[in-house]
């Protein structure tokens, strides 16, 4: 009985001992185990970064990256820039912004403008007996077409005062307001048109950059088709201009 015993104790002992060594082993392991997983990267992070990647890509041109400067804080800012006339900062992206604008609303004008003259100009001058302006071929009068000769010069000069004017006004808009200041705000808006609140100025500032640019490709257009054509855009294209009643 006593040798049973002492077997017994011996092998509770040793499956002790064996019992806890395995425990340990499996315990480092599980830490071992822990630690690397800790130190791997995470599948998430993969999915981020592809995220990343896709917003940095221009939305107008998708197999280009984005500008730096055209983070899409300015409205109408698809960055669109693959030749970087935007300049190398802020303040320089703000004056080529300054610049479309302005540019655009003369080009809206226009783009009703030129039309309306090769229409009605004729009618109109008659009607007040005085020349017309247009060309022999009935076209506006415009750097490739010629004729501004015709135009008196007190047109110029009314037409450099207003633009002065409209200079001096976004001067002293931009002092007036400082970091709240717009690009292209000269403090023009007898009908109070433009919104308060902010996803209204972004909606009313995108809608005017959208319709200048337009206005500019097409007055582009009409140049280029009177150059061309040597005819007056209204009746290359009368679709668009005399109506089909």
């Amino acid at each position: 009985l006593h040798v049973c015993c002492c077997a017994l104790q011996h092998y509770t002992s040793t499956f002790t001992q064996q019992y806890t060594t395995t425990n340990m082993k499996l315990t480092l392991i599980s830490a071992l185990v822990g630690s690397a997983a800790a130190f791997a990267p995470a599948q998430t992070s993969t999915s981020t970064t592809a995220l990343n990647a896709e917003k940095e890509m221009s939305k107008a041109l998708p197999f280009l990256p984005r500008p730096k400067l055209l983070d899409g804080s300015l409205p109408g800012d698809v960055g669109f820039d693959p030749f970087n006339l935007g300049g190398g900062d802020k303040a320089s992206l703000i004056n080529m912004r300054e610049a479309e604008i302005k540019h655009g609303r003369l080009a809206m004008l226009a783009a009703v403008g030129w039309p309306i003259a090769e229409l009605f100009d004729r009618q109109i001058a008659g009607a007040f007996g005085l020349q017309s302006a247009l060309t022999s071929t009935g076209a506006s009068p415009s750097l490739l077409n010629g004729g501004l000769d015709k135009i008196e010069p007190d047109y110029w000069v009314i037409v450099a005062s207003i633009a002065g004017l409209a200079e001096l006004s976004s001067k002293e808009t931009k002092e007036e307001k400082g970091k709240a200041y717009i690009a292209g705000d000269c403090g023009f808006d007898p009908l109070g048109l433009f919104p308060q609140d902010k996803e209204g100025m972004m909606a009313m500032q995108t809608k005017e950059i959208k319709h200048s640019r337009i206005a500019m490709m097409a007055v582009l257009g009409y140049a280029a088709q009177e150059a061309l054509f040597r005819s007056p855009v209204t009746e290359e294209t009368p679709m668009f201009f005399k109506s089909v009643l």
